[in-house]
């Protein structure tokens, strides 16, 4: 490649997902720094800003990778589906819009482990930063000016919700206003990154407002190839657009393709494992074990429950008529089943007494809907509650299976390898069980269809799972911070041993944090921009 073909910047940032729009955002913010965004999707799709336009992008190749796990070897040799985003806001612009931001002690931990600089007090700042809550709320842990809206949702005072909420209370579980504010136990309505009916992704509230800076160059339908490198010292990457190869140079580059990309992209580069970078026939160019190791999940069975009572579900509100009316509802208010968060409902809950912070979670869908091959309302009314241990132990793996890039790595989850987790899982579902046939429910004359009621051991439940459960979508850690031998970043995201090279998105993650992993990950790419601007003060 001659140097006419060469682009010079100050920072490129790979992936502009959850993490990578905000990483821009920030770094562009100086005029003087020259930016490039690499995005291998296009800029958007129809789609990607209404809230339930997840359910027409789940299978979407247009903006999905659509990848498939490995066979599940603890859960009957299943693979189980998993999407990422693939457009401008990555999985921000195709996910259940759900914003949690997950406890204290997740944050703590991983500063425990070695972490200088991301306790919960020290990464608070960049949760408020980013975000403007439009609801009541602690100022002390609520941000106001950030340029991601946050909402609490309309179906606050739905027959629905309260129903659930008066069970969950009945069985010792209270009400929490706020648990994205002091604690995070209890039942809540789902905080969501929506506004007035619209997405509140990355994509819109991060990059739209700035796609006309001059120091910003984005890049759509760009597919990353390869970093580059000089020695132990990264100087940029070569990508292609339209199949037409190009190359970018910079002082640094930020990798944030996700826990899917990202190292898959090391392991291209000749990063990793060299056993299986030779394998695949790439030059060992730095060897780094833990590149797509500590591979973690929710794992999350869904519990169905049938209802006698006609009237409270989207089985019954969001069918025939009733879907005409809720299409005109949103396009006239911004309200209805179109604007809701994939799941209105959720507990934080204990699995026992003497716990420093809930393990549990419980999320609640407004009606029973056939999951493959992708969403759809049943003609059955009733509700869907998913239920899962919040932090697994289990821990699966990703790498390459070809040094050609549009070949799909090979995700392995490894779910329930800990036998914590399955233990966990069960008592998750006891717990929904508890909640759905408590006596504030008796009215809407529930009936048990999953795992259903013949289903009462553990060793029973536990095979269900196996049979039945689901990714949550939430996949971190393959790319670990920490300073031990399998970790792949520093505390301030620069990979091991290769200078001007960092990671940031929830690759990074040592540990899953308690719940979505959205906003987390949105507070990584805050951090890491503020890293980089102070590494590279001038």
């Amino acid at each position: 490649m001659t140097d006419d073909n060469i682009e010079n910047y100050d920072y490129i940032v790979v992936g502009a997902g959850s993490a990578g729009a905000v990483v821009a955002y920030r770094l562009s913010e100086d005029a003087r720094n020259r930016v490039l965004l690499l995005e291998a999707g296009p800029a958007s799709h129809h789609w990607s800003r209404i809230p339930i336009g997840y359910s027409k992008l789940l299978h979407n190749p247009k903006a999905n990778w659509r990848y498939q796990s490995e066979p599940l070897f603890k859960a009957d040799g299943r693979r189980v589906y998993v999407p990422r985003g693939k457009m401008l806001g990555g999985s921000s612009s195709i996910n259940g819009t759900a914003f949690v931001r997950g406890q204290a002690q997740d944050f703590d931990t991983w500063a425990q482990m070695g972490n200088r600089g991301w306790t919960y007090r020290e990464v608070l700042p960049y949760f408020k930063r980013m975000e403007t809550y439009e609801a009541d709320g602690d100022d002390e842990y609520r941000g106001r000016v950030g340029p991601l809206r946050v909402t609490d949702p309309e179906w606050r005072n739905d027959p629905l919700f309260a129903k659930v909420i008066e069970a969950a209370g009945q069985v010792g579980i209270s009400h929490n206003a706020d648990y994205n504010g002091a604690r995070q136990d209890g039942i809540a309505m789902s905080q969501a990154t929506i506004s007035k009916g619209r997405r509140m992704s990355t994509a819109h509230c991060y990059l739209a407002p700035i796609r006309h800076r001059a120091n910003l160059n984005i890049v759509t339908k760009a597919l990353t190839e390869k970093i580059l490198l000089d020695g132990t010292r990264c100087t940029g990457v070569r990508y292609t657009v339209g199949g037409q190869p190009r190359e970018a140079h910079a002082r640094e580059v930020i990798v944030s393709g996700g826990s899917i990309n990202s190292p898959q992209l090391l392991e291209l580069s000749g990063i990793g494992q060299p056993e299986l970078l030779r394998r695949h026939g790439i030059d060992v160019r730095h060897a780094l074990p833990g590149v797509g190791e500590n591979l973690r999940d929710h794992f999350a069975p869904r519990t169905r429950w049938a209802f006698g009572a006609k009237g409270y579900t989207f089985n019954d509100r969001g069918r025939g008529f009733g879907l005409v009316r809720q299409a005109l509802r949103y396009v006239f208010a911004g309200k209805g089943m179109f604007g809701m968060v994939a799941a209105p409902l959720r507990a934080f809950v204990r699995s026992r007494d003497g716990l420093v912070a809930p393990d549990l979670l419980l999320g609640w869908v407004p009606m029973l809907y056939e999951a493959n091959p992708a969403p759809k309302i049943s003609s059955q009314s009733g509700m869907t509650c998913y239920a899962h241990p919040m932090r697994p132990e289990s821990k699966g793996s990703i790498h390459i299976t070809s040094a050609d890039p549009s070949t799909q790595p090979a995700i392995d989850f490894n779910f329930l390898s800990s036998p914590v987790d399955a233990e966990l899982t069960v008592t998750a579902i006891r717990v929904a069980r508890s909640i759905m046939m408590a006596p504030a429910m008796g009215p809407l004359q529930v009936s048990e269809l999953a795992p259903g009621t013949p289903l009462q051991t553990d060793d029973e439940i536990i095979e269900w799972v196996r049979a039945a459960a689901e990714t949550t979508y939430h996949p971190v850690g393959t790319c670990k911070m920490g300073q031990d031998d399998m970790a792949v970043v520093d505390e301030r995201l620069r990979v091991h041993g290769i200078a001007g090279l960092r990671v940031a998105d929830a690759s990074i993650m040592p540990t899953l944090t308690s719940g979505n992993t959205n906003a987390p990950t949105i507070m990584i790419g805050e951090k890491a921009a503020s890293m980089v601007l102070e590494d590279n003060i001038n």
